[in-house]
């Protein structure tokens, strides 16, 4: 298993769905930054919103298990082999990443209990 790089690539806000349906103040997300970076494989990294990693968990555990070299579905998505841009499941604020395969292998920080 590789590690994946995740970098926030975009935080955004619909303005006219966030004065529709927005609480007050409503700002784009305030958890990440653009540029910022994370590393991940089996388990969200630290820093990471939560509901953001429920939204592209599918595409790192793709990218950490060997995609690396292959486009996701048939080419009409992605044309760089080994990435994919997702973004967090906010629908009035969502941050735009891209997961990248690399070469970084992971290591557990675990011991599996059998």
């Amino acid at each position: 298993m590789k590690k994946v790089k995740i970098t926030v690539l975009k935080t955004t806000l619909d303005k006219e769905l966030a004065e529709e349906y927005g609480a007050s103040g409503l700002t784009a997300c305030p958890m990440l930054k653009e540029g910022q970076e994370f590393y991940a494989d089996y388990a969200k990294p630290d820093g990471l919103c939560d509901e953001a990693w429920k939204a592209i968990y599918q595409y790192v555990f793709a990218l950490s298990h060997g995609l690396k070299t292959k486009l996701f579905y048939y080419g009409d998505w992605i044309r760089k082999p080994g990435v994919a841009i997702c973004s967090c499941n906010d629908g009035l604020r969502p941050v735009i990443f891209r997961l990248e395969a690399t070469d970084e292998e992971s290591t557990p920080d675990y011991i599996p209990v059998r």
